[in-house]
């Protein structure tokens, strides 16, 4: 039987590489000098596109494919997915979900944890020889009993409260209505602003759209203040990031812990000369464990499809 005909927009490690090429015949878009050209030759074979949360699919990739049926992304956010296109040529969109909630969710509470304790620069303050010569690091801030925000309540958010939880925070969360699987005790807050100005810790945990593009706005992030902190594990767009520096730079805002960034991963370079914001190459969802049972579940969306079965964890 012939091997369906998939489009790579981006590489896989090795142990996703090898059971993708045996099950599909696999065209590497990432490695063609001449995408437009590679694509003009072999899209009209393809009848599916394999890609990663962040590179996903514009409009001009998909019309390129006439014959196009199903993108399965490797990863939890579709964004990048133009989804309109795919709606208009009933082409199926999945991702991998539930996979990396808990990984997420650790680093989340470990950012929060490193930067409010300033673990980073005390092991320079180690290495340096400063404790020897200097004596004692600079004192922090503490996590336990102070109040956390939630932007976004769904798998991500809920377990980085339950986590937050465990450090007796304050809990309260901010959705498009208050969930009923909130534990006792979370506080519904809808306004963006008004969990802002109540969150000592205000995480963003919701799903990137149209929608929410620069939700956590100016007034979001000086609603924060010079004593709080953002944690950002979604999406880049998310956040207005020019007024998240201007703040920043400003101590309009305490500080910030980030893992996601517009341009990533060229970012911008005045974060670089921040020393109240704590960096992360998007590496969230970045265990062996993890990367596994996303690749695994991006092959079993693909051949679900494929054999005209139910797709695993559709999102159109």
């Amino acid at each position: 039987m012939q091997k369906p005909d998939i489009l790579q927009i981006g590489p896989y490690p090795e142990w996703d590489q090898i059971p993708l090429d045996a099950a599909f015949s696999v065209h590497r878009y990432f490695e063609a000098a001449d995408k437009p050209a590679f694509l003009a030759g072999v899209g009209a074979r393809v009848r599916g596109i394999a890609t990663r949360g962040e590179l996903g699919a514009n409009r001009a990739m998909i019309e390129a494919c006439p014959n196009l049926e199903v993108i399965s992304v490797y990863g939890v956010g579709f964004d990048a997915v133009d989804l309109d296109a795919c709606r208009e040529r009933g082409i199926r969109v999945t991702n991998t979900p539930d996979v990396l909630t808990n990984d997420v969710a650790d680093l989340g509470v470990a950012m929060m944890l490193a930067q409010s304790r300033g673990m980073i620069g005390a092991e320079s303050w180690v290495r340096d020889g400063s404790w020897a010569n200097k004596g004692l690091y600079p004192l922090r801030s503490r996590v336990w009993g102070k109040k956390a925000g939630v932007l976004g309540l769904g798998r991500i958010g809920f377990e980085v409260a339950k986590r937050l939880s465990g450090f007796d925070l304050e809990i309260a969360y901010s959705d498009i209505a208050p969930k009923d699987y909130a534990a006792d005790g979370w506080t519904y807050i809808a306004d963006p602003v008004d969990l802002a100005r109540h969150a000592d810790f205000f995480f963003v945990t919701l799903a990137a759209s149209a929608a929410t593009r620069h939700i956590v706005s100016r007034e979001v992030i000086e609603a924060v203040g010079p004593g709080g902190m953002i944690v950002n594990i979604s999406r880049a767009s998310n956040i207005d990031e020019n007024a998240l520096l201007d703040a920043l730079e400003s101590r309009a805002l305490g500080s910030a812990a980030l893992d996601v960034f517009e341009g990533e991963p060229a970012l911008n370079p005045r974060f670089l000369e921040l020393d109240n914001v704590l960096l992360q190459p998007h590496h969230a969802s970045g265990t062996f464990e993890t990367r596994k049972a996303m690749g695994q579940l991006v092959r079993d969306n693909l051949t679900a499809h494929f054999a005209g079965k139910p797709l695993l964890t559709p999102v159109l």
